[in-house]
């Protein structure tokens, strides 16, 4: 997973508008809020609440 360090600055979560901290070994994005894991597909980002997986 390829992200910029200045673009997860400046990436929020879009239900809760918390930080997003990245999850290397799983190739997701994190809330560091309310938990969504959003998925990074070919370095993309997929920031859509529908496609997070929500915290078990």
């Amino acid at each position: 997973m390829k992200l910029n360090a200045s673009l997860l600055e400046i990436l929020a979560c879009p239900d809760c508008k918390s930080p997003l901290r990245a999850d290397e070994a799983a190739s997701e994005l994190v809330c560091t809020g309310c938990g969504l894991a959003y998925p990074v597909r070919d370095d993309i980002p997929v920031l859509l609440v529908d496609e997070a997986r929500k915290p078990s």
